[in-house]
């Protein structure tokens, strides 16, 4: 048999060519091949409101099974949720951006949830997020921002904030359970920033009513009232807050069965973002984009010396006494 005679470049086009062609082949397969979330939880992935995005998703459960794997999680559930969706929709409608997963009983909810307001150090700085998108993000101490990543719901304290009006001369204590947050990363400091998730209601216009005999009652006799506010799917001061009905299944889910919380976007998300160059491991929820422009992360190690400042030039008022209420 007769060899025949190829030119030694074109045998190495040749052999690119095939190395080539392996290479995509190989990447098309994997691309076939079916991802290892559940077909049903498959239904609920998506950028629709209700609906969670792939990335999200999958982090947050990659960041469950690693603490299950571990033995840290026995909990069925896990939560998540994606800060770059809106949590307002307009015409008091909420946005439903936390997730609750429970993959063995095939249960999947999507809930609203605060967002972190930040601060506006006025003549300084702004850092701070309007009501339906946030657009700035980041874990300083007393700035009041949002920081993506892991989280491991841990202890729920529950304490007393005074008393509001529920009928004609009818008044109940209002108690409210807050879930302290551990993460990790860039949210490692989220104890020492007591970030975690409570109900989205608050105490307002404070004052001091006489009734000695209440067990809250002070040393004259006096106790906190003021009128109960709801801020669902408002901002917050960096922590997770839910609706008051939503607080009580979710605290109830985690009180002494600690799971895993994962927050979406992290500082990569954010300069990918930023960039205009979205890695395909990224993504931004296109309403708020548009509205936010470009999101940005606030690191401590930048943050912190400015709000200390801040803090230093512009000191607190000294704390002063709850006036007595009106009529009482």
């Amino acid at each position: 048999m007769r060899l025949r005679y190829v030119p030694l470049g074109v045998a190495i086009l040749g052999l690119l060519a095939t190395v080539v062609a392996v290479t995509v082949s190989a990447r098309s397969f994997a691309a076939l091949q079916p991802s290892n979330i559940p077909a049903w939880l498959h239904a609920h992935v998506g950028e629709g409101d209700g609906q969670i995005a792939a990335v999200v998703l999958e982090r947050a459960r990659a960041l469950y099974l690693k603490k299950v794997a571990a033995g840290a999680v026995k909990n069925p559930c896990y939560f998540a949720m994606d800060a770059t969706r809106p949590g307002d929709l307009g015409n008091g409608v909420l946005g439903r951006r936390y997730y609750i997963i429970c993959e063995a009983s095939q249960s999947f909810r999507a809930i609203s949830s605060g967002h972190g307001g930040g601060r506006n150090l006025k003549g300084n700085v702004n850092f701070s997020n309007g009501r339906r998108c946030a657009k700035n993000f980041g874990n300083a101490m007393d700035s009041e921002l949002t920081a993506g990543g892991a989280y491991m719901t841990r202890e729920a304290k529950t304490s007393f904030k005074g008393f509001y009006r529920t009928g004609a001369k009818q008044d109940t204590a209002f108690l409210r359970t807050f879930i302290q947050f551990d993460g990790e990363g860039e949210a490692a400091n989220a104890r020492q920033r007591v970030i975690g998730g409570h109900a989205a209601q608050v105490l307002r216009g404070m004052c001091l009513r006489k009734n000695p005999n209440s067990s809250y009652a002070d040393h004259e006799g006096m106790v906190p009232f003021g009128k109960l506010v709801d801020y669902a799917g408002g901002r917050s001061n960096g922590c997770t807050s839910w609706s008051a009905a939503d607080a009580t299944q979710l605290i109830a889910m985690v009180k002494g069965n600690p799971t895993t919380l994962y927050i979406y976007p992290e500082s990569r998300d954010i300069a990918a973002a930023a960039s205009g160059h979205s890695a395909s491991s990224s993504y931004w929820n296109a309403s708020c984009l548009k509205e936010i422009g470009t999101p940005k992360f606030w690191p401590r190690t930048t943050l912190e010396p400015i709000i200390a400042q801040y803090k230093k030039d512009h000191p607190a008022p000294p704390p002063q006494a709850l006036p007595i209420c009106k009529g009482s």
